[in-house]
């Protein structure tokens, strides 16, 4: 690599490095889903109630770091620099030049895919798997070298161990192959070999989830209930469509490409794998961001086919044009893609139109605000009300002090906050549900959340409102944090009881 090509990707890495740092209003917290897997690093484990294990290893690098929020941003932005690279060897791979890495990197960083990297969850680490998986398959393909096999192998044990996402890419991938010219492929001892490889890696994760009955499959339903249920098989569509604005003509391009462009008829398998999982996701319900892990390797052909269309003639002068096409829309929607703008300006910048695009949550209702950027809102004043309530506390009592909360966001951002100004927040959900500390004697309790139930304030003597979360414009709004003092000496037996009821209920069996 030379020249151009080597300055272009020196930009577009050091872009995707730096990003995050600025494209993100300095008055955001972390997401709520960061601060459960940051707490992760405190409670390794082979497996976890909500994900697998390997995004904990990444926290626990986190915490050896410092913990500072710069290192939680960092780590998604690597990933997504890595998958930059490797979109730039894939064209490299299929004999592009500088105006197909271009394209397929501008369109790259200016996509939704841009948004999934500036947030600490498995997602970007996620798109960097399936981007190399697919990389090696081209190469192997390409080159004949049948070890690259057991490269993938070792790719796909690491990803099943960040995000189970990836067997819906293998289960496209099998029947692709097969359907396609690189049959063969099944004759080949090595991929045998990297399916061992695969298996050894995965088994860890795999064994927790036996001895654990499967929680797995109660994450599954429990979101296809609450959150999947408001997913339209069209909004899954609509939203493939959305990824790259205008610059989706591209990777529909690359797609037709793999039909009558012979130099990529070695690679239809691509295509086939693109249909077969889009099928699945549409079929499942699935949200819009679980297929994003195949577009990379898409990017990297309809860049290589489009600088051959743009490469004789007239058509050279075009090449501009679609460098402003992927542009344009992104800056134009820059400040609603993207936090830059204060959580106030953004409200005032929602029109009816921009708000039904934007503001559609889980919930399947309108919201003030995109609800990531709501999640991003109130977690250090939760954690400073919770620290204010705790000092509260005589300072003899304090270790027998409990913070009990209505979520898991809750718990994380008191424990990423204010952890080492007071005990452990806990709370019934996710992985938290297991963390519970061992508590023979029980005087306070701070409750985060909703007003204390009767079923638990009948176990105190006394509870006042020490205060709550004033932000409209955050997800948490109204969330209060209650000193409750004066707890039964049953109450610590009953929590336990409490406790085990919740955890049986993660169990596919008994």
């Amino acid at each position: 690599m030379s020249g151009r090509p080597y300055l272009l990707l020196i930009f577009f890495l050091l872009f995707k490095l730096t990003f995050n740092y600025w494209a993100i209003y300095a008055g955001y917290d972390l997401h709520r889903d960061e601060y459960l897997h940051l707490d992760q690093a405190n409670h390794l484990a082979a497996g976890y109630l909500s994900v697998p294990p390997f995004t904990a290893f990444i926290s626990l690098l986190i915490k050896a770091l410092g913990g500072g929020m710069h290192w939680v941003r960092f780590f998604p932005a690597l990933f997504g620099a890595l998958t930059m690279l490797l979109i730039w060897k894939t064209v490299e791979l299929l004999k592009g030049g500088w105006y197909a890495q271009l394209i397929a990197g501008l369109l790259f960083l200016c996509s939704a895919l841009s948004r999934i990297n500036t947030l600490f969850q498995p997602n970007s680490a996620d798109i960097l798997a399936w981007t190399l998986m697919l990389y090696l398959l081209i190469r192997y393909v390409k080159e004949g070298n049948s070890r690259l096999l057991l490269w993938l192998g070792l790719t796909t044990g690491i990803a099943f161990l960040n995000k189970y996402n990836v067997l819906f890419l293998v289960a496209g991938l099998l029947p692709a192959l097969l359907i396609s010219s690189q049959r063969k492929i099944f004759l080949d001892k090595y991929l045998y070999g990297g399916l061992l490889i695969a298996c050894l890696l995965a088994s860890p994760n795999v064994i927790w989830q036996l001895q654990n009955g499967m929680p797995v499959i109660h994450h599954m339903h429990e979101l296809a209930e609450t959150q999947l249920v408001n997913v339209e098989r069209m909004g899954f569509v609509k939203d493939q469509l959305g990824i790259f604005l205008i610059g989706s003509l591209i990777w529909i391009t690359a797609l037709l490409s793999l039909i009558w462009y012979a130099p990529f008829r070695p690679y239809r398998f691509i295509g086939w794998t693109f249909l077969l999982v889009m099928a699945l996701f549409i079929y499942l319900k699935a949200k819009g961001y679980y297929a994003y892990g195949i577009y990379p390797i898409l990017l990297a052909l309809g860049g290589v086919y489009w600088e051959r269309l743009f490469s004789k003639g007239w058509l050279r002068y075009l090449r501009p044009v679609w460098a402003f096409l992927i542009i344009f829309p992104t800056v134009w929607l820059f400040r609603l893609i993207f936090p830059v703008l204060s959580p106030q300006q953004l409200y005032a910048a929602m029109t009816p139109l921009r708000r039904e695009i934007f503001c559609r949550w889980e919930d399947g209702k309108l919201h003030d605000l995109p609800q990531d950027f709501a999640d991003m809102r109130g977690w250090r004043e939760l954690a400073d009300l919770a620290v204010k309530t705790y000092q509260q506390v005589p300072d003899s009592e304090r270790k027998n002090t409990l913070i009990l909360c209505d979520n898991y966001g809750q718990a994380g951002a008191i424990n990423y906050y204010a952890g080492k100004a007071l005990r452990p927040a806990i709370t019934f959900s996710a992985d938290y549900v297991c963390w519970f500390p061992k508590m023979d004697s029980l005087h306070y309790l701070i409750v985060v959340g909703e007003a204390p139930m009767e079923y638990v304030r009948k176990y105190a003597s006394g509870d006042v409102k020490t205060g709550q979360i004033n932000d409209v414009l955050a997800r948490e709004y109204g969330t209060g944090v209650y000193l409750l003092q004066g707890i039964s000496p049953v109450f610590p037996a009953k929590l336990f009881e409490w406790q085990r009821q919740e955890q049986a209920s993660f169990r596919a069996w008994k």
